[in-house]
This record gives structure tokens, C-alpha cells and sequence, in this order.
């Protein structure tokens, strides 16, 4: 007789079982996804100036976050915002970078106080070339050195700009001698620049600086007997070669005296301007007092082409106010070998001068 079939039974637990193990595998994968598109972008080495506009809606500064590559997953973040209420955020430009999390950039978002001032704060020391300047100021606004330098020698311009800036002598300007025509007229000072002003705008701030000193020294450069331009080109002179502003006028009496007497200047920071993209270190001003150019003051007679650089306003003076002395030379202890390290020290004649030369250990065979 056959065994009876034994009813196949169905485990309805058992499936429940599957199915919340395969809802427990899918919610821990979406999980882990989750996890990995919150972590950061990248290691840090992308910084980005973040701007959310007025009025944007979150869902589009998240697409924007992460079309920037600063966030991962636009979608993920916009999910973890809801769920953490990390979804307030304000109007201005913020400082990101690719190594902050997406709950970092967030918060970074969140806070007011986190908003980038709408200026940047813009310094040219004393002494400085036009081509420094331009290179630095390309590193913080969106002009290239080029562009720069390229409308600081633009003659055009600088007619239009001398309609403002009386100073400007185009006549003078138009030299193709000169490297930088704008050279000697960008004045050191430190300024605050907004992030989206014109190059022109910028060009003006550096130039109304520069007619804040013309005008208070109008009568002086007036009565000078030099135009402007030999102002400033013996101003930017006077600054290369000092090293406190209490040697400026006594220097400036000894360039006045050599240029009274039809001396040549033989001022070797001149011959620094004269290598300009050779230059390498204060040695080869020392050393290459033959090469022909017209800054070259060992080469040529009186001032050279233009200024070497954009002198402050002490320097300024100092050339419009010389000391009176019988003074042809000077000479600086760079070396400290006396007890005054770094002291100028100055001779009327040639034989005295050599003398100090030897003495300080500047004689160069």
C-alpha cells in the first residue's frame, strides 16, 4: 500500500523573513550610498568663491554646489538637508573648498557671518614695479598680467585718463622707451577693491592716490623746474637707493648737484630696471654697469627713460625738496662693517668716496 503524500506546507515567516533581509540589504546599500555621496568631493586642494544669489531656491544652489565639485550628489544632499532641517541658507559669496562635507557645507551655508566681504583688500608696498603689481592684482580679480600691463601702456587710455589726472603727461607718456608708461603713478598704499570693479575702475583708485600727494605738492612741483614725469622718475630713484626715509632728502641733494653739474647720475639700482626680466639679485646692478639701455644712468646723461618703480609719497618729496649740501657721492654699509649697520655715508669728492668704498667692502674687482 503506498505511503500517503505529506501536504507540502507553506512558511509564510520564512518569507517575511527573506523579504526583510533583502529590504535590510538594499536599505544598508543605499545607506552606505548615502554615506559615501555626503563625504567630501575632494582633498582640498580645489577652493571655490561660492556665490548664491539673491532669491536663489536651495534645490538650485545644491545643482550648483555640485556642478562646482564641491558637493557630490546634489539629489543626496537635498534628502539629508530634509531630514537634518539643514536647509537654510543666505544670499552673498562664500569661501568653499572640496574637503568639507556635505553636511560642513551646509552649516557653512547657514551662517551669515561666513559671507565674504564684497572687497578685497589690495596692498602695493613702496618701491614696487608696475609687472609685480599687475601679477599680484591678477591673482585676486579676473585680469590676467597681460591684460594689465597691456592698458597701463595703452596711449589711448592715457589720454582719456589725463582729462582727470593733469599729472599725466601723454606727450611724455608716448616714450617707446618706456616698459610701463603707467609706471611711477600706481600709488603704495593699501585699498579695498570690490570684487567686480573695472580694471579702469582699479587703474583710477591707484591714480587718485597718487593726485591726493600732486595736489597737496602742486606749488612744489610747480616751482621745481622739472616736469612731472622727471619728478617721479627721480622720486622712484631716490626710493631704490634708500634705505630710511631720513636718508631720502640727503640723497636727492646729491642726484640734484650731479644733475646741476651735467654729472651722469651712476646710479646702479637704474642699471637693476635696465636688466628688468634679466634681473636675478642686487649683485648684477653691481656688475653690468655696460649694458645698453636707456635707464642705464652709468650709459646715458641726466634721468633715465622713466621711472623704475612706484616710488611712496616720502620719496616724493624728497625729490622735490632736496637738502641743500656739497655732496657728489654716497655710499650705504650693507655689509655692517661699521658700528651703524646699514648707514649712508657721503663725500664731495671722488678720492673720499673711493676711499668709503674700500673701507665697506663694496669694491667689486
Amino acid at each position: 500500500m503506498p505511503k500517503p503524500k505529506r501536504k507540502r506546507t507553506f512558511h509564510f515567516g520564512r518569507l517575511l523573513l527573506v523579504v526583510a533581509l533583502f529590504l535590510l540589504v538594499i536599505a544598508g546599500g543605499l545607506a552606505a550610498y548615502g554615506y559615501v555621496s555626503l563625504q567630501p568631493a575632494g582633498n582640498g586642494n580645489k577652493e571655490v568663491e561660492f556665490e548664491v544669489a539673491d532669491g536663489e531656491s536651495f534645490p538650485s544652489v545644491l545643482a550648483n554646489l555640485e556642478k562646482q565639485g564641491i558637493i557630490k550628489n546634489a539629489n543626496v544632499a537635498s534628502l539629508y538637508a530634509k531630514l537634518t532641517h539643514h536647509n537654510t541658507h543666505y544670499a552673498g559669496v562664500f569661501l568653499l573648498n572640496d574637503n568639507m562635507s556635505t553636511e560642513q557645507v551646509l552649516a557653512y551655508l547657514a551662517n551669515p557671518e561666513n559671507i565674504m566681504d564684497q572687497s578685497i583688500r589690495f596692498t602695493i608696498p613702496e618701491g614696487q614695479w608696475a609687472k609685480e603689481i599687475a601679477a599680484n592684482l591678477s591673482k585676486q580679480l579676473p585680469f590676467t598680467e597681460k591684460q594689465i600691463l597691456k592698458l597701463w601702456n595703452d596711449e589711448a587710455y592715457i589720454k582719456t585718463l589725463a582729462k582727470s589726472y593733469p599729472f599725466l603727461d601723454p606727450a611724455a607718456l608716448s616714450n617707446p622707451d618706456l616698459k610701463v608708461k603707467l609706471e611711477g603713478y600706481l600709488f603704495p598704499e593699501t585699498y579695498f577693491i570690490e570684487r567686480d570693479a573695472t580694471l579702469d575702475e582699479v587703474t583710477r583708485m591707484f591714480l587718485d592716490q597718487f593726485k591726493a600727494v600732486y595736489d597737496q605738492y602742486k606749488t612744489q612741483f610747480a616751482q621745481s623746474g622739472m616736469d612731472v614725469e622727471d619728478i617721479v622718475t627721480l622720486a622712484s630713484v631716490i626710493q631704490f637707493e634708500s634705505g630710511s626715509t631720513q636718508d631720502m632728502k640727503e640723497i636727492s641733494g646729491v642726484f640734484h648737484n650731479r644733475l646741476d653739474q651735467n654729472m651722469k647720475l651712476e646710479s646702479s639700482v637704474t642699471v637693476c630696471y635696465a636688466l628688468y626680466d634679466q634681473f636675478d639679485s642686487p649683485e648684477d646692478c653691481e656688475t653690468q654697469y655696460d649694458i645698453d639701455s636707456p635707464y642705464n644712468t652709468y650709459q646715458i646723461e641726466g634721468l633715465p627713460a622713466g621711472p623704475i618703480l612706484n616710488p611712496g609719497k616720502d620719496a616724493i618729496v624728497a625729490a622735490l625738496e632736496p637738502n641743500k649740501n656739497d655732496y657728489l657721492f654716497f655710499v650705504a654699509d650693507i655689509y655692517n662693517v661699521k658700528t651703524n649697520p646699514g648707514q649712508v655715508y657721503y663725500s664731495s669728492n671722488y678720492e673720499d668716496h673711493q676711499k668709503l668704498m674700500e673701507e665697506l667692502h663694496l669694491v667689486i674687482e
